[in-house]
């Protein structure tokens, strides 16, 4: 099982030292941290598994403001998120662009979480199969099911919002994805110490994306343990 805390906008290097000088995971659980760009050199130092937030889809170029995958593997980091839903609504992300993305993080040997989720319009709309088909589709026809390629569902609305899918909710979309791709699917959207156990016992969900319970070491630390305790 995979835990991955995703840090966002938070943490500069100091922090990073000192969240990992406190930080004990348990045995028999994944763990990956991604850190903002500037904590990563800090993070790597850590010796756990280090992703970056975002990956341009050129080795070089004028991007500004943006990291190649090639740059982070000389940083010594392991993989990186693509399509996060903050990237997606913020800065204008799209299918096409996370794919590309994707790929070549992928092609440059990194691991990836590529993330697919609908907005609370979408659900209620009745299109949360659609919209998801339409975002796997493009990430599976750019890569496959490559072996370093991992999925994260993050229902929109769960997003720093305290609304977290229920377990029934986050088991039927991550079985609909794994008809579309056979990957491992995390779950993200508002996990914590006090929903951990019961969403990661769900059928299909196979770690989880954590975004504000993992800035603070006990408490990603207790969320690693209820993935160890279920695997």
């Amino acid at each position: 099982m995979l835990i991955a805390g995703n840090w966002k906008m938070f943490k500069g290097p100091g922090e990073t030292e000192a969240f990992f000088a406190a930080f004990e995971a348990p045995e028999g659980v994944e763990v990956v941290v991604c850190p903002p760009f500037p904590s990563l050199v800090a993070a790597v130092s850590s010796g756990r598994t280090i992703y970056a937030q975002n990956a341009h889809w050129e080795p070089r170029g004028a991007y500004t403001g943006e990291v190649s995958a090639e740059m982070l593997v000389e940083l010594g980091v392991s993989g990186t998120l693509v399509g996060h839903s903050e990237r997606r609504q913020l800065f204008g992300e799209t299918d096409e662009t996370v794919a590309r993305r994707a790929r070549a993080a992928l092609g440059v040997g990194l691991g990836v979480i590529a993330c697919v989720g609908e907005t609370l319009e979408q659900r209620e709309s009745g299109d949360t199969e659609l919209v998801l088909k339409i975002q796997v589709e493009a990430i599976a026809f750019a890569v496959g099911d490559h072996e370093r390629l991992v999925l994260a569902y993050e229902p929109v609305w769960a997003i720093g919002t305290g609304l977290t899918a229920t377990p029934e909710q986050a088991g039927e979309a991550h079985a609909f994805i794994k008809e579309l791709l056979d990957r491992p699917v995390l779950y993200g959207g508002s996990v914590k110490p006090e929903n951990a156990s019961e969403l990661l016992a769900q059928p299909g969900v196979d770690g989880a994306l954590v975004g504000g319970a993992s800035l603070e070491p006990d408490s990603f630390a207790a969320i690693c343990r209820a993935a160890a305790s279920t695997s």
